[in-house]
């Protein structure tokens, strides 16, 4: 398991999510992203505008993408 922070994701706060893939982590972060969007989260709310923004790019989005997915590979596994 690893383990990285909704900031460290791209998101708006602290909430640490632990996945033993990349895929599985950018989903829990997805779902939260849903859940702080629906509470109207003003950090969440800029956080995803910030992604939008990016998203505007294909060839940005997907660098960025690797990028978070490399820094995952990196981190050191917990029990």
């Amino acid at each position: 398991m690893k383990s990285m922070t909704c900031k460290e994701l791209g998101g708006g706060c602290d909430m640490r999510f632990s996945a033993s893939t990349f895929e599985e982590i950018a989903q829990m972060s997805k779902e939260h992203g849903r859940e702080m969007f629906q509470k109207g989260d003003k950090a969440h709310l800029q956080a995803m505008d910030n992604m939008k923004a990016l998203m505007q790019s294909p060839e940005a989005m997907a660098q960025w993408f690797e990028a978070k997915k490399r820094e995952f590979e990196r981190l050191p596994s917990t029990v």
